[in-house]
């Protein structure tokens, strides 16, 4: 799962790419451009990559820049062509069609609503377009790549279970209603926390993952309970998490005094959090894998060859990705030492003491 020096490569890379992709309408009929063997049957192919959102700090950080350099590296004359839609359900509707306008030979989307994009994957294969659906589960798509969902709910709510020790009170926040990663997240937490001593005094399942919201609704409903009296809180991503500490240190519990609370994407604000002993745990889901899985797919895709090591998930061919909990224990064994975030990026002057504390150097 790790991937030594990945952040100077993925630079590189993308040194290199931003020629590559410049020069392929320029390019279409010369195959043999120092792309290596896959060059030959997908030169001039263009792959549509289609994003939900921007708020999530992982999808223009990773994702994107990721996936467009495994692209270029793999096909010089292969074209990434990017849309991301905001969290707006027709404008990606909308980008969708634009890509099929576009005749591209292969669509990797991530949906806004997992639901409603069938509809989106019909129309492509109508046009002979084939669909990997990436991260989020899209019923009828082609192929499908992400992590073990239910697992990473399953180790969130462990990870809670373990750390508040015995029965407490806790509070549930998941994610999108929409997000069919939502539903998988919050059923392996509750597998675990239901049968543990826990109770679960209020749970929200949060519109568009809203840092905002986490925040209010956390707020309300410590005007209705002891705050003192919250064992833990189960936020399914790091966003909410930051909202979630935002309203308990709000309501007066110091920083030191904070209850666990989990988080999910390794996003840089919750690292430190965990440095600092704010936040007890995120989920890291090495994006490496996932995007460089997925354009390595689309080249396959577009070459006319199958798509290997796939595994069946819902009837359709999968490549599903372990994520590894992190928490102060192992932050240099896991982002670090994947090069995900970076000791001077963690360690700025606010996280000096703590990243002194917990041995990052």
């Amino acid at each position: 799962m790790h991937q030594p020096n990945r952040r100077a490569a993925v630079f590189a890379v993308l040194a290199l790419a931003a020629g590559a992709l410049a020069a392929c309408g320029a390019n279409e009929d010369d195959n043999d451009n120092g792309g290596g063997s896959d060059e030959t049957a997908s030169g001039g192919a263009s792959i549509a990559l289609l994003l939900p959102e921007a708020a999530t700090a992982r999808y223009e950080a990773f994702d994107r820049p990721l996936f467009e350099a495994k692209v270029a590296e793999l096909c010089a004359d292969c074209e990434v062509v990017y849309f991301n839609a905001d969290q707006d359900e027709a404008q990606q509707a909308e980008q969708v069609d634009s890509a099929i306008s576009q005749n591209v030979d292969v669509m990797v989307l991530d949906p806004v609503n997992g639901v409603a994009a069938a509809s989106l994957v019909a129309d492509a294969q109508a046009a002979d377009i084939p669909v990997i659906a990436y991260d989020r589960f899209i019923e009828g798509a082609d192929y499908y790549t992400s992590f073990d969902n239910e697992r990473v709910g399953e180790l969130q709510g462990q990870a809670l279970v373990d750390a508040v020790g015995a029965a407490g009170d806790i509070l549930m926040l998941n994610g999108s209603p929409d997000d069919p990663n939502a539903a998988q997240f919050k059923s392996g937490a509750h597998s675990i926390i239901d049968a543990s001593d826990l109770t679960v005094v209020g749970e929200y399942d949060n519109p568009d993952w809203s840092p905002d919201n986490a925040q209010s609704w956390t707020t309300d409903q410590l005007n209705t309970i002891d705050p003192a009296s919250l064992a833990g809180v189960y936020a399914a991503n790091d966003g909410q998490a930051g909202g979630v500490i935002a309203a308990l240190t709000g309501a007066g519990i110091a920083a030191d005094a904070l209850p666990p609370v989990t988080g999910q994407d390794a996003e840089l604000a919750a690292i430190q959090r965990i440095v600092a002993g704010e936040q007890y745990m995120t989920v890291y889901k090495p994006i490496p894998v996932e995007a460089e899985g997925a354009a390595e797919a689309a080249i396959s895709i577009v070459n006319g060859e199958e798509v290997a090591d796939t595994v069946d998930f819902q009837g359709v061919p999968s490549l599903i990705h372990d994520p590894i909990v992190v928490t102060a224990d192992n932050v240099a064994d896991t982002v670090v030492a994947d090069e995900f975030w970076s000791v001077d990026e963690i360690c700025t002057a606010d996280y000096a003491d703590a990243c002194a504390a917990a041995g990052l150097s």
